[in-house]
C-alpha cells in the first residue's frame, strides 16, 4: 500500500458541490492499495503514518506524530499512486489494486483509522472530488509498505 502524506493546517474534499470530509491541522493522505495488497499491509501502513514524527516539537524539530498532537486525518484514495510511469507518454495502471479490491481496503483501512484515531475524514472512493488543502511546510512524505511477495 502506498500512502502519500501531506502536513496540513487544512485539508477537504468535496463530491458533487457537497464537502464529504474535512479537516484542519494534521495529515491528509492519499492512499493507494496496489496488488497483492492485503490487510496485513494496511495494518501496516496505518500504525506507520499514526506514528510517523512529522509535527515540530517545543524545539522546532519534527518528533511528534500525528498520535502525539491529535491533530485530524483526512484519507483520500488515489490509484494513480500505483501508476507505472516508467515507458511512453501514458500511464499504466496495471500495478493498482483492482477497483473491487482497492475499495475494500481503502474501506478496511479508514474503518481501522476510525478505531484508533479520533478525528478521521475521507473522501469518496471512485467519485470525481475536488481535493484542496494547505500544505504545512511543505511537508510531505511517501510511504509504501509491499506485500511479501512483491518485496526485493
Amino acid at each position: 500500500m502506498i500512502g502519500l502524506l501531506q502536513r496540513v493546517s487544512h485539508a477537504s474534499v468535496v463530491v458533487d458541490g457537497v464537502t464529504v470530509g474535512a479537516i484542519d491541522g494534521g495529515l491528509m493522505v492519499l492512499l493507494c492499495a496496489e496488488r497483492g495488497d492485503r490487510e496485513k499491509e494496511a495494518d501496516a501502513l496505518l500504525a506507520k503514518l499514526l506514528s510517523y514524527r512529522v509535527f515540530a516539537d517545543d524545539a522546532g524539530k519534527m518528533n511528534r506524530s500525528l498520535s502525539d498532537i491529535g491533530g485530524g486525518l483526512l484519507l483520500v484514495p488515489q490509484f494513480t499512486l500505483a501508476a507505472d510511469t516508467q515507458s511512453g507518454t501514458r500511464p499504466s495502471f496495471t500495478p493498482a489494486a483492482a477497483p473491487e479490491e482497492g475499495r475494500r481496503l481503502f474501506d478496511y483501512f479508514s474503518s481501522q483509522a476510525a478505531s484508533r484515531h479520533k478525528q478521521v475524514a475521507t473522501g469518496r472512493f471512485g467519485a470525481d472530488m475536488k481535493v484542496s488543502l494547505t500544505n504545512d511546510g511543505p511537508v510531505t512524505f511517501w510511504l509504501q509498505v509491499k506485500p511479501p511477495a512483491a518485496k526485493a
